[in-house]
């Protein structure tokens, strides 16, 4: 895919554009969020540095650096979330549209051996084993009913 070229959704039909559209997306955001967290860190401990306003209540100016610099934190945090989503993306796409039709169709295949007959395709439990409560407790709980 050339740079010109826009993404688009046929191209994320495929798992490896969809890893290679994932890797770029990755290498573009990092930086962004990296360089976003230092400015961030930065004007925070400016800000804390700087005088006292004139009215000012004790411990105002340090909340007022606080909470002028947590915009900056917050689009860090929104950016890094971006990349959380994306992989998310991948991973819902892959479950509800790549394998899904493929457990469906396994799904299928047993129900029709089931219903034919054959027992390998009948699914079951242990047979003839007695409930662990009762080995350990004996017949402690023979005289309890459900629901009573």
């Amino acid at each position: 895919m050339s740079s010109a070229d826009k993404w688009t959704p046929d191209h994320l039909m495929d798992p490896a554009t969809r890893a290679i559209h994932l890797e770029q997306r990755r290498a573009q955001l990092l930086p962004i969020v990296d360089d976003l967290r230092r400015l961030a860190r930065e004007m925070e401990a400016e800000l804390k540095e700087m005088e006292s306003i004139e009215g000012d209540f004790p411990g105002q100016a340090m909340l007022r650096a606080w909470r002028v610099g947590k915009p900056l934190f917050k689009a860090a945090d929104d950016i890094d979330q971006a990349l959380v989503d994306l992989v998310s993306f991948n991973a819902r796409y892959q479950k509800a549209y790549e394998e899904l039709p493929v457990s469906r169709e396994e799904k299928r295949r047993r129900k029709a051996l089931a219903k034919a007959g054959q027992p390998e395709a009948i699914e079951s439990g242990p047979t003839g084993t007695v409930p662990a409560q009762k080995q350990e407790f004996g017949d402690v709980f023979d005289g309890l009913k459900r629901g009573a």
